[in-house]
């Protein structure tokens, strides 16, 4: 599933060819992906100026004013979905659920999963339910040690998935946990409320580091993710952890061990991390 760096890296790609233009409309060809798509979609995107991209957490904003109602187009990945310019003459494959228009250039989204979300929230509404629930992000100053020592003073469940965990904080999915505890010498089994104030100021820097190096790398294209201009990032390739399972630690002379917790994989070295 793409994650925080992945759909950042989605969101600087898109920036310099969609912000400031004008979309024509949408074509719709699945009505329905996790939730079904406005059916007014084109008439809501028809007109539209594209005057910022952002996101939150792992959602798109698509910021759009002077159509028929301003308002923000919200785009979730999914598990397998992605967006790619192609030309107007290309036909849509068979997971091409959508089509963003702008003159001369389609923003297609495909999602062989159909897990993905495309939403029109007007500007004066309430925020939606999807975002008002989540936590804080990871790369901005309200992240710090102090923030996440407090947070965890009661919760006697594992540090992994507290950081997994998108109502306190979004967008660290479980390849940059794993990395992330492993640059703080943390093992994921350890109970949250059993890490020190210093641990935790080492463990947030960690974290943004660790998605900061993952934004630079494009990425990880670990199943269905692609850029989009169709490249593929490279974070994988220099994981200390994640997938490693009966390898050797990088830092030290013990094997890397694989767990389940949350009925994910966690990926951790019993002898560095503790």
């Amino acid at each position: 599933m793409p994650e925080l760096p992945e759909v950042e890296v989605c969101r600087r790609g898109l920036q310099p060819e969609v912000e400031g233009r004008y979309l024509i409309g949408a074509v719709v060809r699945a009505p329905r992906l996790r939730q079904p798509i406005p059916p007014a979609l084109d008439r809501h995107l028809a007109g539209q100026q594209v005057v910022a991209v952002r996101r939150r957490g792992k959602y798109l904003l698509l910021d759009c004013r002077g159509g028929e109602e301003d308002g923000c187009l919200i785009i979730h990945l999914g598990m397998s979905g992605n967006l790619r310019f192609v030309g107007a003459d290309v036909a849509p494959g068979k997971h091409d659920h959508v089509d963003f228009l702008f003159a001369g250039q389609i923003l297609r989204f495909g999602d062989p999963r159909r897990f993905g979300v495309i939403l029109w929230q007007p500007l004066n509404a309430p925020m939606h339910p999807l975002l008002s629930v989540m936590g804080i992000e990871p790369l901005e100053e309200q992240f710090t040690s102090d923030w996440l020592f407090e947070l965890t003073r009661r919760r006697t469940g594992p540090i992994k998935p507290l950081l997994m965990d998108s109502h306190l904080l979004v967008g660290v999915g479980n390849i940059y946990a794993s990395e992330s505890l492993f640059r703080a010498g943390i093992s994921p089994v350890r109970s949250a409320n059993r890490i020190s104030r210093e641990r935790y100021g080492r463990l947030v820097p960690a974290i943004r580091e660790t998605l900061s190096d993952a934004i630079a790398a494009g990425g990880s294209s670990i199943r269905d993710y692609v850029h989009s201009d169709g490249g593929a990032g490279c974070f994988q390739v220099d994981v200390a952890v994640y997938d490693r399972a009966g390898q050797p630690c990088q830092r030290c002379d013990g094997v890397i061990k694989q767990i389940r917790q949350g009925g994910r994989s966690s990926f951790y070295c019993p002898r560095c991390q503790h």
